[in-house]
């Protein structure tokens, strides 16, 4: 379904309003993992760790990725970067479906998409000098000669604000903050389209967690990447996010604008999430740019499937409900242009004011 609530073709990306095509679009993604038997003669038990999610984000764009732990913000990342292959749906990057590439066309598709984890003391071999971490994917893939290599991955270190000279020391001489940069200059020294970043300032001390975001921000800026940001810190994700997607059970609840979301949130959990921060919990500082009007990111309706026994999943934990929520799954609707959600009670939300 389209956030119109149209069908969507499962073949090639459908273009969007203006002709213009996202870079990357998710269509219908589920992932189920089997867990061990806990008795020997009983079924192996299954868990949905995402069911039907469906967006798309356009170049130069950063679409946030909210919710609590097990909401299947790790697993999106992981299918989105074909780490492991979807249960069902499709995940396409400028026009191409990556889990439909062969294992030697997703090595060289890798090139346009890369990933930032979130521990920076467990990302980087301690073994290695930066420089060649650094130039590590351009290796791989075969992108550059031995001499290229260092000199690109020195300039990827100056342009994350280390010194080419930097290159020769170990990761162990870094602070944490060193460290992150350095892995985002391994993200972007194939110069890719897409960066996954899961949780990527979540391991860092407040104060350089500032100074890595406005990096993230700058290298936006002045490369045109697109951002998809994985976090489960609303303050991060209003700085420095242009849309928000909120995960819950593995389903998307509700999308729109950080503008939008946390001053009229209309899901019930989309309001829990923003209720559960602390009054006094420290904020990143330091100017960060304002989000520019361009092409939004839009979460398609495909997303907000049947739960167990056709209940809308956030039931058992909602103050807002009807017997319809224990009994239907809420259709995802358009509340406003941007807006949507998946919520039966969403005009009662919206007419209470939010308590935070």
């Amino acid at each position: 379904m389209s956030a119109h609530g149209h069908p969507v073709n499962a073949g090639a990306p459908a273009p969007v309003a203006g002709g213009a095509t996202p870079l990357l679009r998710v269509l219908g993604l589920g992932q189920r993992y089997r867990l061990p038997r806990e008795r020997l003669l009983e079924p192996a038990p299954v868990v949905q760790a995402l069911q039907d999610v469906s967006f798309t984000l356009h170049g130069g764009r950063s679409l946030g990725v909210v919710g609590e732990s097990g909401s299947g913000k790790s697993t999106l990342a992981r299918l989105v970067m074909a780490l492991e292959r979807p249960s069902t749906g499709q995940v396409w990057l400028d026009g191409t479906e990556l889990h439909a590439l062969s294992a030697a066309q997703l090595r060289r598709a890798r090139a346009q998409f890369q990933m930032v984890f979130q521990d920076p003391f467990g990302s980087l071999d301690p073994r290695l000098p930066v420089g060649r971490t650094v130039a590590e994917p351009l290796r791989a893939q075969g992108l550059a000669s031995r001499t290229e290599c260092g000199e690109r991955a020195a300039a990827m270190l100056e342009a994350v604000g280390l010194r080419a000279s930097d290159a020769a020391r170990y990761p162990h001489e870094f602070s944490g903050g060193q460290r992150q940069r350095i892995a985002i200059a391994r993200a972007l020294v194939t110069h890719p389209r897409l960066i996954v970043a899961d949780e990527p300032v979540s391991a860092l001390d407040v104060s350089v967690q500032a100074q890595v975001l406005n990096l993230m921000q700058d290298l936006q800026d002045r490369l045109g990447v697109t951002y998809l940001f994985i976090s489960h810190d609303l303050a991060v994700v209003d700085l420095v996010c242009d849309e928000v997607l909120v995960l819950y059970q593995g389903r998307t609840v509700e999308h729109g604008s950080p503008d939008t979301l946390f001053a009229a949130a209309a899901h019930p959990y989309t309001r829990a999430l923003m209720q559960a921060v602390p009054p006094a919990q420290p904020r990143p500082g330091g100017p960060l740019r304002s989000r520019s009007p361009a092409a939004p990111a839009v979460a398609s309706g495909a997303a907000a499937g049947a739960a167990p026994g056709h209940a809308c999943p956030f039931a058992p934990r909602c103050s807002f409900r009807q017997d319809r929520c224990v009994s239907e799954a809420p259709v995802w609707r358009e509340l406003s242009n941007g807006h949507a959600v998946a919520c039966h009670r969403a005009e009662a939300v919206l007419a209470t004011p939010i308590d935070v």
